[in-house]
C-alpha cells in the first residue's frame, strides 16, 4: 500500500507520547508534518520525533497539498470545529475521543465533504487484546455472555489540566467513561436500551470525578462501570457468560513494549490461564486501520454515525444524572 501522508494537529501529549511514535513504527504511513499555535513548540516536538515539516498555525498545515490525513488531539471543545476545517480542506481525519461534547454537536460532522472519511479514535477497536477476545466470544469459549464490568481511574487535581475544566469538555465520563461505551458495544455488538448513572462533581472544577453507570443491553445483558479522576490509578474489564469469564489486565492503556494479557476462566472459580499476545503498538494498529480506509483498501466500520450513537449514550447518562431516572439513548 502506498503510504498516506500525514499531518498532526497541535502537540498535545496524547499525540506525542503515544499516537505519533505509534505511527513512526509503521511503513504505511508517513507523519510529514506538524502544527501548533506556537512555531517553537511545534519545531521542538518534530526535532524530538524526527518530523520534517512544522506550521506556526493550523489552517497553514491543512493548506499543504502533500498532506492526505491529519490526527485531532485538541480539547474536546476543538474536536468537531478543526475536524471541520480540515474535512473542508480534503483531509481524512483522525479525531480524538470524545469527538464532541454532545450528540448535537457531533451531528455538525455530516456537513463535512462526503469523500473524506473522519473517524473517532478509539484505539481499542484495534489493539489485538480486543480483538482476539472478541473473536473468543463469538466462538462461545465463555457462553452467552451477561456481563460487561469496567473499573477506571487515575488520580489528576490540576486544575489546569484540561480534563479539569467544565468549560471546554473536562470531567471523567467524557474523558474515560466513553471507554466503557465503546468497548461494550464492540462486545455486544449491540446498542443500549437504556442507561442510568449516579455523578460526583468536583466542587472547585464542577467537573465530574467520579462515575457509574449501568447500561441496559437487552435480552439479559448489561454493562456496569465506575471511573474516577481522582482515584488510585488502575484499569480492568471482567467479561462474564455462562461458561466461564475473561478479564482483560489493561485494557486501556495497553503498554507497547510488552506482551498484553488476558486471563479465560472456565466454571472453576479463578482457575483459568493467562494469554499472552505479541508485542503491539494499538496506536500504530489504529493509524494502519484508517489508512486502509483512506487507500480503498478496507470499508469504513466506524465513521461519523458511529460517533454519533456514542455521544446519544454519553448524553442520556449525563440526563440520568440530572433526572435521577433511566434515560434512553
Amino acid at each position: 500500500m502506498k503510504p498516506v501522508k500525514w499531518g498532526i494537529i497541535s502537540t498535545a501529549k496524547i499525540g506525542v507520547s503515544k499516537v505519533i511514535p505509534g505511527m513512526l513504527k509503521s511503513r504505511d504511513l508517513q507523519v510529514v508534518a506538524i502544527a501548533s499555535r506556537n512555531l517553537k513548540t511545534a519545531r521542538q516536538a518534530a526535532l524530538e520525533l524526527g518530523i520534517p515539516k512544522t506550521y506556526g498555525a493550523y489552517e497553514e498545515m491543512l493548506a499543504d497539498a502533500e498532506i492526505e490525513a491529519v490526527y485531532n488531539p485538541l480539547p474536546n471543545h476543538l474536536h468537531v470545529p478543526l475536524t471541520l476545517l480540515a474535512a473542508r480542506a480534503g483531509k481524512h481525519v483522525l479525531c480524538e475521543k470524545p469527538i464532541a461534547l454532545t450528540a448535537k454537536q457531533a451531528a455538525l460532522l455530516k456537513k463535512a465533504p462526503k469523500h473524506v472519511h473522519i473517524a473517532e479514535a478509539f484505539m481499542v477497536r484495534h489493539a489485538l487484546q480486543w480483538i482476539e477476545v472478541k473473536k473468543l466470544i463469538r466462538k462461545g469459549k465463555i457462553g452467552d455472555i451477561r456481563a460487561i464490568q469496567v473499573f477506571f481511574s487515575y488520580f489528576n487535581r490540576d486544575p489546569s489540566n484540561v480534563r479539569n475544566r467544565a468549560d471546554i469538555g473536562g470531567g471523567g465520563l467524557l474523558d474515560i467513561g466513553c471507554y466503557p461505551i465503546t468497548v461494550s458495544r464492540f462486545i455486544f455488538d449491540a446498542e443500549p436500551k437504556r442507561v442510568t448513572a449516579t455523578f460526583d462533581r468536583d466542587p472547585k472544577f464542577k467537573t465530574d470525578r467520579t462515575a457509574g453507570g449501568l447500561a441496559d443491553f437487552g435480552e439479559g445483558r448489561h454493562l456496569s462501570f465506575s471511573i474516577s479522576t481522582q482515584a488510585a490509578p488502575f484499569q480492568r474489564v471482567q467479561i462474564g457468560g455462562t461458561k466461564g469469564r475473561i478479564e482483560i489486565e489493561i485494557p486501556f492503556n495497553a503498554p507497547p513494549d510488552r506482551p498484553n494479557r488476558y486471563f479465560v476462566q472456565g466454571m472453576e472459580m479463578n482457575v483459568g490461564e493467562w494469554v499472552e499476545l505479541p508485542i503491539s503498538d494499538q496506536y500504530q494498529l489504529e493509524a494502519e486501520g484508517f489508512g486502509r480506509v483512506v487507500r480503498g483498501k478496507q470499508k469504513p466500520v466506524w465513521g461519523v454515525a458511529d460517533a454519533i450513537q456514542g455521544m446519544k449514550i454519553i448524553d442520556a447518562f449525563f440526563r440520568s444524572e440530572k433526572s435521577g431516572r433511566w434515560e434512553t439513548p
